[in-house]
């Protein structure tokens, strides 16, 4: 059983989802307890996952503007991304996988493995995303892609060889942690060459 003791939770924002102010105590390695405080954001759990095309030697990935990363220095704004989402209520990460990839990219996915799951950022967010690769090609396209116009999503797709892609992780082209992360997955454990 935990030792933490929530002491108080405060809301600070419930716009879209809770942030909250927590003061709790924990103990130290000396068994002391200290009172901390910290914000935290309670993001719903999410899934990434990097498209396949095995026999083409080609990933599918998206671009798309991320205001968080052009107020934090990226000249654009855009970035080349995995295709990724948000678990909608009553989904499971696998169903989340394949409902976004059919949104964002337009096809239906085969052979989806789950790789990994992690917090994405946990000094400050809730949310723990589910990593995933899956197959592919070009007779599994099922519409545009680009993701859903209602909540402002304009994804433009990238096919990319594994060679490039490849030299470009080497070069620190890619600027996204789930993307890196899925990435270096696949070049390192699945011995794509």
């Amino acid at each position: 059983m935990s030792n933490i003791q929530i002491l108080n939770k405060e809301t600070l924002s419930d716009k879209k989802y809770p942030l909250k102010y927590v003061t709790f105590e924990k103990p130290d390695a000396d068994g002391v307890f200290h009172t901390v405080e910290k914000e935290v954001y309670f993001r719903p759990d999410a899934v990434a996952v990097l498209l396949v095309d095995d026999e083409r030697k080609t990933l599918l990935l998206g671009k798309q503007f991320r205001l968080p990363a052009f107020l934090n220095g990226s000249d654009s704004g855009y970035l080349v991304e995995v295709c990724a989402g948000l678990i909608d209520d009553g989904e499971n990460p696998e169903d989340t996988a394949h409902r976004e990839v059919g949104e964002e990219m337009g096809y239906a996915i085969s052979n989806l493995e789950r790789v990994a799951t992690a917090y994405s950022s946990p000094g400050g967010i809730t949310e723990i995303i589910y990593y995933f690769t899956a197959r592919y090609n070009r007779q599994s396209k099922t519409g545009e892609g680009g993701g859903l116009k209602e909540e402002g999503e304009h994804i433009e797709l990238i096919e990319m060889s594994f060679d490039e892609a490849r030299e470009k992780l080497q070069q620190g082209w890619f600027r996204e942690a789930k993307t890196i992360m899925l990435l270096q997955y696949f070049f390192m454990n699945l011995n794509v060459k």
